[in-house]
């Protein structure tokens, strides 16, 4: 597994099979490292998450304390509001989404990557040096997606989650 896949994942709101499922896919794939940024839905999508080398962020429609609790007990890290990597070079920021004052930080700081969930919709798109990018959903979409992102070659596939095989 290289250490610049990521698997990106969002907006599951308490879907407990499609974000375990997910979890399945982008692991399968390679991705050493998850990041779920926002509107988990619950402690039992938490425990989906759990030992799958994931990082959360809470969106609008979690409730902070309850899943802060919760993801401690599971091992799960948490970066709310806002998390920061650097990975092969690049940094990354992410967030839910639904505080904009924070992609406006990132896009300011010029990062590579700012990532993002909270509208449903996939994403992808530069803004000045930063590539954002919304994974999509695992709930209320049009499709199930999910977005597995190379940060050492750039690269991101968009995945859905009804055609993965």
């Amino acid at each position: 597994m290289s250490a610049a896949l990521i698997g990106l994942l969002s907006d599951s709101h308490g879907q407990v099979a499609r974000a375990r499922r997910a979890v399945e896919v982008l692991s399968g794939r390679g991705a050493s490292l998850l990041l779920h940024v926002g509107d988990i839905g619950g402690e039992p999508v938490l425990e989906v998450l759990a030992g799958s080398g994931c990082r959360v962020v809470f969106g609008n429609c979690d409730d902070e304390v309850l899943l802060a609790r919760q993801a401690e007990r599971l091992g799960i890290p948490v970066d709310h509001p806002v998390g920061k990597l650097e990975l092969a070079g690049r940094r990354l920021v992410y967030s839910h989404g639904h505080l904009p004052h924070l992609l406006d930080a990132a896009l300011r700081e010029g990062v590579d990557y700012a990532i993002h969930g909270h509208t449903h919709a996939l994403r992808d798109e530069r803004i000045g040096a930063t590539r954002v990018i919304n994974p999509g959903a695992l709930h209320r979409a049009p499709r199930y997606t999910v977005a597995l992102l190379d940060v050492a070659l750039d690269r991101l596939e968009v995945i859905d989650l009804e055609a993965a095989g």
